[in-house]
């Protein structure tokens, strides 16, 4: 596979059109058996209802796109499976929180999670919470992962202008950078004092990343292409209101 496209977008255009996913339908047993083997695995996995995108085009850097709603166990496969032609990308968006001294800070997928000992930002698929009058906002989506993952409230971190895209294959990830006025070692301090208050948190930990000498193997390749990216100093360096 070839190397992350790193590239900014400054709008995101996103509407809710449902249809039915044939990759879903036509595997249906496979898919079912798939899943229920990682269930028997960790019983903590849930089969809820994820958005994926089926359309998607790029122009005047606007970011346009249409959303189905599939199941999770669908979804995963697909993705475990190596993410085959299937009409779909996997278009989510992610939380990269910087701190005032330029360190970038990420969090370690708990045991419990499908993707367990990974390291990334806060982000999660969107779903049906994330559609606003028939829009998916992935603004929103950010806000919500970004609260639930690591207690930060977005008017905490005010982001930059538009939004930093990666794609990697099947991969679009729409990362938005969000600017805190602490410094690393007391944001970290106080995301780990939301993981210890939470009872199954969804972060094991939180990493802080001051430079290229601090990205780890753990880390998909869509994080280190935004990080590498942003300590380049390629990325804007403040909020959009500064």
């Amino acid at each position: 596979m070839s190397r992350p496209a790193v590239q900014h977008i400054d709008h995101l255009d996103l509407s809710f059109t449902p249809k039915p996913w044939a990759f879903a339908d036509d595997r249906r047993a496979e898919i079912d058996a798939y899943f229920a083997e990682l269930q028997r695995k960790n019983p903590a996995l849930w089969n809820g209802r994820v958005l994926v995108l089926h359309r998607h085009d790029l122009r005047d850097g606007v970011f346009r796109g249409d959303y189905l709603e599939t199941d999770y166990a669908s979804f995963t496969a697909w993705r475990h499976w190596g993410s085959p032609e299937a009409g779909v990308n996997d278009c989510f968006a992610a939380a990269a929180i910087v701190a005032a001294d330029g360190a970038v800070l990420l969090g370690v997928m708990g045991e419990h999670t499908v993707n367990a000992g990974w390291i990334y930002f806060p982000c999660g698929t969107p779903d049906r919470s994330d559609i606003k009058g028939g829009k998916v906002d992935l603004a929103f989506s950010v806000a919500r992962e970004l609260k639930e993952e690591t207690g930060l409230d977005i008017a905490e971190c005010p982001p930059a202008s538009g939004w930093t895209m990666v794609t990697h294959g099947k991969l679009i990830v729409q990362i938005r950078s969000l600017f805190s006025p602490l410094g690393a070692d007391a944001l970290r301090t106080q995301m780990l004092r939301h993981l210890a208050s939470e009872k199954q948190p969804e972060l094991a930990d939180i990493r802080i990343v001051r430079g290229p000498a601090d990205f780890d193997p753990a880390m998909p390749a869509f994080v280190t292409a935004y990080l590498a990216r942003h300590f380049d100093g390629g990325l804007a360096s403040g909020p959009a209101s500064a």
